[in-house]
């Protein structure tokens, strides 16, 4: 274990990247805004994938996020004159593709960087060899250690193929403190720090449940996190940027697409209830008092297939007999088929109102969904089907748009594979090539089990009023699963909210998810309740047809839902 020499400054490592399509101008804002050591960028989430595999089929020399790259024709010359160093998990299932590129975008702007990659993650063309079918994608969720052996190498840029998102500040620290596997309490602190900074501004107030309370959200600053020799970290933003650091904005995204207080990762195991959040300044959250354990024997698989062609149609119904509007259009478009498709889903959205003062007010929408092996039968044929009752079905009849053509769709799912299958591997700026060997802690992971739901005390008397009105929520998907992480400020607050808010009440306030299993996890430190609905997503955003396809605004709807709460909290 490494000897923690607190007299090494903390490494500042800020992010300029949340996903595909974040921000362009980030990176410059980043590096224009104040003194950093790395900028990390995240990339890739699971529909990602699907979209480099669909690109990687139309052409091999593609697979990466190419926006990195024009990114980087932006700002690589800017990152050496600052002495800033670049992470970024955009190779994709290219990484090696990326770095060619990359090597020959310096060259033309004759800026001299040492480039290394990541990669040994893609695992398609022995997926059937590992159990794990015929997908499109299949690839290992990697961890820090390649990342940490390229710079320790004297690369300035790093990209990546798919490794955990914390991974991304993990391999910084690592190396600037020359961290081992069996630093497991600092690799904990450093990969809670990663949590919060892979999301981009979802750090420092976007998409924040009291975004009211931020005073310039217009343009939310990206997050910095400061990690120490020990792991722990503070939350910050360059000055001057928008949005705001506060313990609320880091509860939510520590809450963000979690499990149990058990967050699992190739290098070590994260307890989430161990997590200790302090307002240290303006701006600045300090997190301290992570534990880690050993990280488990198998690395998880992110798979992507090909599951046949898609097509939607959306009516608008405005007015009067609603139902029966929608129920002769079902009727007629459904016969008009000549080929029912495998799959056709019906959805009537009731946006309407009694009396409207505008068409919007007065109208609902109908949605159909259809998918098939069949390209054929989810295409031309289905939206004509949809268009030949322009003039022939209820009064009023109009689309939201014309219909199209049909495209495929994916679906994922999670794959897991002995960590000793996957080669880790880095080229390093020489060329040389290290294969990085899994931590040898790894062993058997102890399951977190969902808590009883403690005894319900009497709170006194008691007004129905919103839940947001006391608590936050941040919602998110994994796969065909969604998390609902509810928190609030004030630990009588929290002891209401644990005894009140259970799998039963959710059950309640949700009742999408009356069939499906929850399960609900404490974790006191954060003030906060987890919640994991299974299969609410089917099987993933790529293949559901659900209203909120990525489970996004289930946070909020929980929020809005009518509870009854303690008058003496004095929050209505």
């Amino acid at each position: 274990m490494t000897t923690h020499d607190t007299t090494i400054a903390p490494v500042r490592i800020g992010n300029a990247s949340g996903f595909y399509g974040d921000r362009f101008s980030a990176m410059r804002e980043m590096l224009d805004g104040g003194e950093l050591d790395f900028v990390t960028g995240d990339y890739l989430a699971e529909l990602t994938m699907l979209i480099l595999g669909r690109d990687r089929l139309r052409d091999p020399s593609r697979g990466y996020a190419s926006t990195f790259l024009r990114q980087m024709r932006e700002c690589l010359a800017l990152a050496q004159e600052r002495g800033v160093r670049i992470v970024a998990n955009a190779g994709g299932l290219n990484p090696k593709g990326l770095a060619t590129d990359l090597g020959e975008l310096a060259a033309d702007l004759g800026v001299t960087v040492a480039i290394a990659h990541v990669d040994g993650d893609d695992l398609v063309d022995r997926a059937d060899e590992l159990g794990l079918g015929t997908p499109l994608t299949a690839n290992a969720y990697l961890g820090a250690f390649g990342i940490a052996a390229a710079l320790d190498a004297g690369a300035d840029i790093v990209v990546t193929g798919r490794i955990t998102d914390a991974s991304l500040a993990v391999g910084p620290a690592a190396s600037h403190f020359g961290w081992r596997h069996d630093d497991l309490d600092a690799l904990a602190g450093a990969v809670a720090a990663g949590h919060v900074i892979e999301c981009g501004t979802q750090a420092t107030g976007g998409n924040y449940a009291f975004f009211t309370e931020i005073d310039d959200l217009s343009r939310p600053g990206f997050p910095i996190a400061e990690v120490a020799a020990d792991g722990s970290s503070v939350i910050t933003k360059h000055p001057g940027t928008g949005g705001a650091v506060t313990v609320g904005t880091v509860t939510a995204q520590l809450l963000y697409e979690i499990t149990g207080p058990r967050y699992l990762g190739p290098d070590v195991t994260t307890r989430m209830d161990s997590i200790a959040l302090e307002q240290v300044g303006t701006d600045r959250v300090r997190i301290s008092g992570v534990r880690g354990e050993a990280p488990p024997e198998d690395l998880k698989v992110s798979l992507n297939m090909l599951a046949g062609f898609r097509n939607e149609v959306t009516m608008v119904l405005t007015g009067l007999d609603i139902d029966a509007k929608a129920r002769l259009v079902t009727e007629q478009f459904e016969s008009s088929l000549a080929t029912k498709p495998e799959t056709l889903t019906w959805e009537l959205s009731r946006t309407d109102r009694a009396d409207g003062t505008t068409e919007a007010q007065s109208s609902a929408l109908l949605r159909v969904i259809g998918k098939s092996r069949d390209a054929d039968v989810v295409g031309r044929h289905f939206s004509a089907a949809a268009v030949e009752l322009a003039l022939a079905s209820y009064p009023g009849f109009t689309m939201t748009a014309p219909p199209g053509k049909g495209a495929p769709y994916g679906v994922f799912e999670p794959g897991y594979v002995p960590a000793d299958a996957v080669h880790h591997r880095v080229t390093l700026p020489d060329g040389s090539v290290t294969v990085i060997e899994p931590s040898p802690l790894r062993g058997p992971s102890t399951p977190d089990a969902p808590e009883p739901a403690s005894p319900v005390r009497d709170w006194g008397p008691t007004t129905p009023a919103p839940l947001g009105l006391i608590a936050g929520a941040r919602s998110g998907d994994k796969g065909g699963s969604a998390n609902i992480g509810v928190w609030v400020r004030d630990p009588e607050h929290y002891a209401w909210l644990e005894e009140t808010l259970t799998v039963e009440a959710l059950r309640r306030l949700l009742p999408e998810t009356e069939h499906l299993r929850i399960a609900r996890y404490r974790l006191r430190n954060l003030l906060a309740v987890n919640f994991v609905i299974e299969e609410i997503l089917g099987r993933g955003v790529a293949d559901n047809v659900r209203f909120d396809p990525q489970g996004k605004g289930l946070g909020e709807w929980l929020r809005s839902r009518v509870v009854d709460i303690p008058q003496r909290f004095e929050v209505i």
